[in-house]
């Protein structure tokens, strides 16, 4: 009986070797500094309102002066969110 063609397997070549590639984000050493001169500066804000008994930062305002402290807090939080 006559022997059957062998089929010979090709060698195995492992793929080329992929280098880990570094993936950049983009700088955000901003976010840091203006979250915390945000938080800062509302803090600032209301506690100045509260010891010059409502003469100081601005008098006109009368009461909302908390609420711009608070906006300055608000805001804050609102640049924390790009922080990565």
């Amino acid at each position: 009986m006559p022997k059957s063609r062998i089929r010979k397997k090709a060698d195995f070549t492992p793929p080329p070797v992929k280098q880990a590639q570094t993936i950049k984000l983009g700088s955000r050493g901003w976010v840091a500094p203006v979250m915390l001169a945000m938080f800062l500066i509302g803090l600032a804000w209301i506690v100045t309102f509260y010891v010059t008994d409502t003469r100081l930062p601005i008098e006109v305002l009368g009461n909302w002066n908390i609420v711009v402290g608070f906006g300055f807090i608000a805001a804050g939080f609102g640049v924390s969110t790009q922080w990565k």
